[in-house]
């Protein structure tokens, strides 16, 4: 690039030759110096406008502060929503895991004065030695995640554990385990004994309850009725199944509630004290049988913790 210079006080027209590193650096040098100027021109009227306190600046401070109060506020409202909502689940949890524990405490045999489930357990300790430090929302949202998978983790746990106590609460309602009669009194037990009639030494395969006629005979377990009627040896007689073999006998009853058939829960009355058939006097003859084999009652009926522990008198 060629550069011509004309004046009067040159006897002649001079010329400069620039090359192209040349141009490049004098367009460089002219760039540096606007944009400098124009950073000086800029801070120099940010200074005037500050230390004269200009209302243009200011409510341009003002509408850039409102934008960041807007977005901070909108982030902290999403936040609070969806942590309310996560709170509201686990909420809900907890009084599904409360009422699970109330039925896993009944199953259990617990004594509900122990496990009060609808209170917030108690807590307490001396104050920390260090200092304490608030948390933050990622921190809360951690702890939240954990507690959620713990909370999964404890109601599929205690689900299992519901149906475990369930069949086994299911298991023990058909065994006969409850006394058949409210006396828990006694006349003869099982084994061998002195026949009331003809004074010989027999086995008895049950145990007579002493009672008074007309009292309700109860069943000792759930199961279904496989006999009821009229027997020459045990008079008025009820047989239930309680599966698996098990069967118990209530003999010499005045009169029966329940025909073959009927389904019957542990306790429910199925008949009435009496002394119908080979009898000496109102009682309760009551048999337990595994296979058709006579076997002690008392075995089954001190089982229940429940159930007073039988004695003779």
């Amino acid at each position: 690039m060629d550069i011509i210079l004309v004046s009067d006080r040159f006897d002649q027209a001079r010329s400069f030759r620039l090359s192209k590193p040349q141009i490049f650096f004098l367009c460089l040098l002219f760039l540096s110096l606007v944009l400098s100027l124009s950073v000086l021109l800029n801070y120099f009227s940010l200074r005037y406008a500050v230390e004269h306190r200009s209302p243009y600046l200011q409510s341009l401070l003002v509408a850039v502060q409102e934008e960041q109060t807007k977005r901070t506020q909108s982030y902290l409202r999403e936040s609070l929503n969806t942590m309310a909502a996560r709170v509201g689940e686990m909420q809900a949890r907890l009084l599904l895991l409360d009422t699970l524990g109330e039925r896993l405490g009944k199953l259990a045999g617990l004594d509900p004065k122990e496990f009060v489930f609808e209170q917030t357990p108690a807590r307490g300790g001396p104050s920390p030695e260090r200092k304490a430090k608030p948390l933050s929302f990622t921190e809360l949202n951690e702890q939240l995640d954990t507690l959620a998978g713990d909370l999964d983790d404890r109601s599929d746990k205690l689900g299992a554990l519901e149906s475990r106590l369930f069949l086994d609460y299911a298991k023990q309602q058909f065994m006969p385990t409850s006394l058949p009669v409210e006396n828990k009194w006694f006349s003869s037990n099982f084994g061998w004994r002195i026949d009331p009639f003809t004074g010989f030494r027999t086995f008895h395969e049950g145990i007579d309850f002493v009672s008074r006629a007309g009292r309700p005979i109860r069943a000792a377990g759930a199961g279904v009725v496989v006999y009821s009627g009229s027997h020459p040896q045990y008079g008025n007689m009820v047989e239930v199944d309680h599966g698996n073999g098990l069967v118990t006998r209530y003999a010499h009853a005045s009169s029966l509630d329940v025909k073959v058939g009927d389904v019957v829960v542990i306790g429910q009355k199925i008949a009435e004290v009496g002394s119908t058939g080979r009898s000496t006097g109102p009682h309760l003859h009551f048999e337990v049988r595994v296979r058709g084999v006579a076997v002690n009652p008392k075995k089954y009926l001190q089982k229940n913790s429940r159930t007073p522990r039988l004695a003779s008198r």
